[in-house]
């Protein structure tokens, strides 16, 4: 057993993210305990509540963390974009290659919606990652690169695309490696786009 180590208060918060963080990879985002997590930070089994009221509450830290990470991944590839339809498709990218960074994340964000998403008084999570993706979709629109209308069920479908292929490629079920599996986002976003385009504006849910 580890021995219990005394950190500084702004620092256990931290430890206690990593240390969650790993053992996700190894169990599962549903398989581990607070005290598990403390046995593994080399603190006492009663540290994480000083910065975490559960276990719930711990794993919407790290859900919030990864959707952080996800926006600015997102950011990220769309800077190098020269067009709206570009940058789209790089918007995608960025999703895939943050799945493929932050495995752990991305199972805490999308396995555990009751978690991350079921607390009606705590702040909505994820929002503003959405928001880029959208924010993409409508500047296409705007750039006469896809119709016009209601932007909503493209960027479902955009997301579905890009969600789809992380699954595959952090779950080994994808036989491609890195630079492939972004390679084949940006073939897949491409079909997508021209699928769209020519549906002539007629793209909507009934």
């Amino acid at each position: 057993m580890p021995v219990a180590k005394p950190y500084h208060h702004g620092d256990l918060r931290e430890v206690l993210m990593h240390a969650a963080e790993v053992l996700i990879g190894e169990v599962g985002p549903r398989a581990f305990t607070l005290r598990e997590v403390a046995r593994r930070a080399g603190v006492s089994h009663n540290a994480p509540y000083r910065h975490f009221a559960s276990r719930d509450e711990l794993l919407r830290a790290v859900a919030a963390e990864g959707f952080e990470h996800l926006r600015a991944s997102m950011i990220e590839q769309m800077e190098s974009g020269a067009s709206a339809r570009e940058r789209l498709i790089l918007c995608g990218c960025g999703y895939v290659e943050f799945a493929l960074r932050w495995p752990q994340h991305f199972l805490v964000m999308f396995d555990l919606a009751d978690v991350v998403h079921g607390q009606p008084d705590a702040p909505p999570i994820g929002e503003s990652a959405f928001g880029v993706l959208f924010d993409a979709v409508v500047a296409t629109q705007n750039a006469d690169v896809i119709p016009a209308g209601d932007p909503m069920p493209i960027a479902w479908t955009a997301w579905s695309l890009v969600h789809g292929i992380a699954k595959l490629a952090i779950g080994g079920n994808l036989p491609l490696n890195q630079q492939s599996a972004l390679d084949f986002t940006k073939l897949a976003a491409e079909s997508m786009i021209r699928g769209i385009e020519r549906s002539g504006g007629n793209f909507k849910i009934s």
